[in-house]
Formats: structure tokens, sequence, C-alpha cells
């Protein structure tokens, strides 16, 4: 057996380890980074299914300020509108509920990333738990669906950074 072919060999194959190493990380942070949805959002949801009648095609809005800590997504929200059956309504001040939100963003290499988002909220007489799926369209804009443990709810969601 040769050494100095050896520590050759060991050699080269660090350097190349390490360089391939690099590569990674760099191609990770700076040409497939996580997108950046760090602050605030408006968030509006249209309900199209539901088992409570009154609910169909219902309009909620939310301001959501959204933190990020690696992947991981925590924030809090507003209720900030709403238009159903009883009527159209802005609220402010006292009169709004708030939500804990968090989640997660699932980063795809091939495809645009998905935010999975879970709400709890507030709401008037009762706690209601929200889940958001949402794709990142950009750094200001996600689409996606809702479903609501409130009367069976399920419908379209959209996020983005301007208010409505």
């Amino acid at each position: 057996m040769n050494f100095d072919s050896f520590w050759a060999d060991l050699l080269a194959t660090l350097i190349g380890g390490a360089g391939l190493t690099f590569l990674f990380f760099v191609a990770k942070e700076k040409l497939f980074p996580l997108p950046d949805i760090t602050g605030r959002w408006y968030l509006e949801i249209t309900t199209i299914n539901t088992a409570y009648n009154p609910y169909k095609d219902m309009t909620l809005r939310y301001v959501i300020m959204i933190w990020r800590e690696g992947n991981v997504l925590k924030g809090s929200a507003e209720k900030i509108y709403e238009n159903s059956s009883t009527g159209e309504r802005e609220y402010v001040g006292e009169n709004r509920t708030r939500a804990t939100v968090e989640g997660y963003i699932d980063k795809n290499y091939l495809s645009k990333d998905r935010v999975y988002l879970h709400s709890l909220e507030n709401g008037h007489g009762r706690e209601s738990t929200n889940f958001y799926d949402l794709l990142v369209k950009s750094d200001s804009e996600m689409t996606g669906a809702f479903n609501s443990m409130v009367a069976n709810q399920a419908g379209t969601a959209r996020c983005q950074r301007e208010e409505f």
C-alpha cells in the first residue's frame, strides 16, 4: 500500500466534501431562501361550504402579524371586517376579536413554497379553530384554502401585504 497515494486521496476527499458542503449552503441561502413573510399581512377568507347556511358566501378579513424563527411561524391576528347575511361591518378597537397564529413554511425547491397556519380565535361567544393552507406566490401575496371548526366551514383564503 502506498501511503503517499492514501494521504493524497484523503486530502482530495476532504477538500471535495468541504467544497460540496459550501456549494449546498450557498444554494440554500442565496439561490433558494425561505420566503420573507415576516411582518403585517391582510387575510381574506370566503366561506364556500358550511353546515350553517347563513355563513355561506360570508367574507371575513383579518390583520395578521407574523414572525419567522427558521421555518416556524408565530403571530397574532385581529378580525377587522365581516360581510355576511347579517350585513357588512368593520371591527374597530375593543370590538375586534383576537387570535393566536402558529404554523410553518414548507420549503419546496421544484415548486412554490407553502405556508400552513393554525389559528385559535377568541371569538364572540366561543373559541374557534381555523387552518390555512397557502401557496406563496411572492413576498407580498399568498392564496389557498381554509377550514374552520365553526359550522364546519371551508373556502378560499387570500393573504396580501396591502389592505383590501
